[in-house]
Parts: C-alpha cells; sequence; structure tokens
C-alpha cells in the first residue's frame, strides 16, 4: 500500500505535485486564516484526486472546524473521504486515528496547554493502530523550529511510545520535515512547507510490516 501524506498547505495545494497512490493523508492546516470559504478550496482539491482512500485532519490554522465544524466536515465529500478529530477509522486494511490537537502556539485553532489538558486528549489514542495522525509533533522528532528548539509535545511521545502505532504522521514544523524510526513506530513530519517541499510517500507492506518512506529534503531556512 502507498501512502502520500501532505501537511501545511496553506491554500497553495495547486503547486503541488500529487503522486499517485492508494492513500491521500493530510495532516493539517490546509487554509491560512481558517475561514470556510477557504477551507472549500482545499477540500474540492482534496475530494478531486484519484486516491481511493483519502484521510484529513484539521490544523492550527483551520478555524472552520471549531467555528463551524458542521459545515466544514459537509465539504468533504465522496465515497473513501474521512475527517477525523479524535476518531478513528478501520478502511482499506488500515486502522487509523486522527487528532487536530498541539501545544499552545499563538492562540491559533486546536490549542491546548502543555500537561494534564493535552494528556487527556492523547489518553484516547488506541492501541493496535497502523496509522496515527496528529497535525503536531511529539517531542523529539521532526520539532525543530527556526531556533532549533524542541517544540513538539512531550506527553504525545509518551502515548506514541506506549500504544506503539506502526506509522505517526504530522506536520505542523515546517523548518523540519523528515523520517525517523524509533521502539517500533516511523515517525514522519509529512510538511510541505506551503507546498516548497513535496508530499512523503511512504509504502506500506500490510502483511509483512516494513515500511519504506520517501521523504523530500526539510527546506533551509531562507537567508536574512
Amino acid at each position: 500500500m502507498r501512502i502520500v501524506a501532505v501537511a501545511d498547505t496553506h491554500l497553495y495545494h495547486r503547486e503541488l505535485v500529487v503522486p499517485d497512490g492508494d492513500v491521500f493523508v493530510h495532516a493539517g492546516d490546509m487554509c491560512r486564516g481558517g475561514s470556510l470559504e477557504e477551507f472549500g478550496r482545499a477540500a474540492r482539491w482534496i475530494c478531486g484526486l484519484p486516491h481511493a482512500l483519502k484521510i484529513v485532519i484539521a490544523g492550527n490554522h483551520d478555524w472552520c472546524f471549531v467555528r463551524q465544524p458542521a459545515e466544514a466536515r459537509a465539504l468533504l465529500v465522496g465515497e473513501g473521504v474521512h475527517y477525523l478529530e479524535d476518531s478513528g477509522v478501520e478502511a482499506a486494511g488500515l486502522r487509523v486515528w486522527g487528532s487536530p490537537w498541539q501545544p499552545e502556539f499563538g492562540g491559533w485553532a486546536f490549542n491546548l496547554s502543555r500537561g494534564a489538558a493535552l494528556a487527556e486528549r492523547w489518553a484516547q489514542i488506541p492501541a493496535g493502530l497502523d496509522l496515527l495522525l496528529t497535525h503536531g509533533p511529539p517531542q523529539g522528532f521532526g520539532d525543530r523550529s527556526w531556533s532549533a528548539a524542541r517544540t513538539g509535545c512531550v506527553d504525545l511521545r509518551a502515548r506514541v511510545e506506549l500504544v506503539r502505532p506502526r506509522l505517526h504522521l504530522f506536520g505542523h514544523i515546517h523548518e523540519d520535515g523528515g523520517a525517523w524510526s524509533h521502539a517500533g513506530t516511523t515517525y514522519v513530519n509529512c510538511t510541505t512547507w506551503e507546498c516548497e517541499r513535496a508530499p512523503t510517500v511512504i509504502d506500506v507492506d500490510l502483511e509483512g510490516g516494513g515500511i519504506a518512506v520517501q521523504a523530500p529534503p526539510a527546506r533551509l531556512p531562507r537567508a536574512l
């Protein structure tokens, strides 16, 4: 099975060349300001892709899923299209869970304080997953920002190490796209950094358990 994964497209999606695959994943931040009109443009693009299974979570820029959730969800239409928000789906041989939260950052959507509030959300993540989607990264993987400081969530990493999904996809931190393996989980920051970075392609052997990741290089910070 081939999974094609993106995050942080921020309405630049028409500039993106999306490879063929079985599953398309968007790990959040489809919008800029987050209006329903903005999301409508992104949703039409996603629903029009040829991948048989499409799985979407929101990110901190996708305010419409907070302010007009029913209307936003209604824009994701079509067979094989799934929006996840602290929820899961079993499809195409995959057991998937998705959650949009991340540590508080700039007063955007789906922000929670570090500690108990986030840990309560992560406690809902079940064991036995093939694919976990979160918008924000766990601490230690794909979470280095401009300052090179680690910005990921400690409690998310603790939960992932406890339930051990085969694959954990996320975005949010544009500067640190890539793939890492640790303790039985493959971690992938699939950010496209506003579509200047290509999608990430992941080949999953559903029977043998192998995972091969084709991750484009992280985009270097612009020269000052």
